[in-house]
């Protein structure tokens, strides 16, 4: 069975059939490419779509080439994904295809991060990696395949009304994946669609059960897949050996209080491994790449009110920011209430309460509250931030 949604426009009253994924076609006259990681999130929607009628297409992005090390831990378009995404086509009898995206990936990327992480910010690779490889070249492989839509496993809601789609935080807040597609363009958003938006992740394992896929007990995937184990500077080292350099590490008043083994082992906020002895804990307050220093600090000089964006991607009507919104400064963090404003190209956000340690690098993303859930407003990159004590 497949859900039928009837709604009823213009004077005539006349009634539009529309489908479980927003269109006025029949499932089985649909076309879908479902993007398949190999994990239990993007395999269960692949099975819903066959459940429910639709032809399904099946992509997988080989985007790296795994190491021994890697293969081990917990990671997504890596061998053994491909293998599992590879299994549950074969068990849905859908057709699967891989796509080896592996130079654009490190393009796109990996080199992003090296150089983010050299410059002192803390990159966001996954909103890279949705942004190019899986939103961009997907995007357009999908449409070459004369596809209806791409349909993907990410936690997020969204809603399409006159030919609109808006994007909102999933119902499960605890898997919500909407910071990390703030990029998506209103094109790309139009074309995608999100089933696991609704669901809770309990009941996205029992889905799977049901349709008896063999990664229904899987761990969801941990790392990022360049990154074993979460090790950032073995990662950084790989790909640039060079980029370890000594340095200073300052207190607030600008006394050298240690020696540093490179900016890139350390992140705004970060309180372990600085390795200097002091009264009370230290903390990463600045990363100064120009001149290779450290500043660390008590946690109070942490305080951030004032955030500059840069690269912005705004999907509602301007207007919608004229008011008070919430913005989110990090994927874990909550929605705190702010106010932006927009200019020449660039966003001002002004946070109307405390929050510590925002990293350039990282982005923040405009949502507001409205019936149907926290609305995806849009959002940038974060290029720089203000306190009372310092400014990166």
């Amino acid at each position: 069975m497949y859900l039928i949604v009837e709604i009823s426009i213009n004077t005539n009253n006349m009634t539009i059939k529309l489908n479980s994924i927003g269109l006025e076609k029949d499932p089985k006259d649909t076309t879908v490419v479902v993007a398949m990681s190999g994990g239990v999130d993007s395999s269960t929607v692949a099975g819903i779509m066959k459940r429910d009628g639709y032809k399904v297409i099946g992509i997988t992005l080989k985007l790296y080439d795994d190491t021994k090390e890697v293969s081990k831990s917990k990671q997504c378009c890596a061998g053994q994904d491909i293998m599992d995404a590879k299994r549950v086509a074969d068990k849905l009898g859908i057709e699967h295809k891989i796509l080896y995206y592996q130079d654009k990936f490190k393009q796109g990327v990996i080199d992003n991060f090296v150089e983010s992480y050299l410059k002192g910010e803390t990159p966001i690779p996954c909103v890279q990696c949705n942004q190019t490889v899986k939103f961009r070249d997907l995007f357009n492989e999908s449409k070459h395949l004369n596809a209806d839509a791409l349909i993907t496993g990410h936690y997020v809601k969204s809603i399409t009304k006159n030919n609109e789609t808006n994007m909102y935080r999933a119902i499960d807040h605890n898997r919500d994946q909407s910071y990390f597609l703030f990029n998506t363009t209103r094109e790309q958003l139009n074309y995608l669609r999100f089933p696991l938006g609704g669901m809770m992740k309990n009941q996205t394992r029992e889905i799977a059960k049901k349709l008896e896929l063999n990664v229904a007990d899987k761990p969801d995937s941990q790392d990022i897949c360049f990154v074993p184990n979460g090790d950032y500077s073995s990662a950084i080292k790989k790909f640039k050996p060079d980029s370890f350099q000594k340095g200073n590490i300052k207190d607030m008043n600008g006394k050298v209080i240690g020696v540093h083994e490179g900016i890139i082992n350390f992140t705004i906020g970060q309180r372990r491994g600085i390795k200097v002895a002091a009264k009370e804990p230290l903390y990463v307050i600045e990363i100064n790449a120009k001149k290779n220093e450290i500043i660390v600090g008590p946690k109070n000089k942490l305080i951030q009110k004032h955030i500059k964006l840069i690269n912005l991607n705004i999907l509602c009507k301007q207007n919608e920011l004229k008011d008070e919104i919430y913005v989110k400064v990090r994927s874990t963090g909550k929605l705190l209430n702010a106010k932006v404003d927009l200019v020449d190209g660039f966003a001002k956000v002004n946070l109307l309460e405390d929050e510590y340690g925002i990293s350039p690098g990282q982005a923040c993303v405009f949502y507001s509250k409205n019936k149907f859930g926290d609305k995806v407003l849009g959002g940038g990159w974060i290029v720089k931030t203000e306190n009372n004590y310092l400014s990166t």
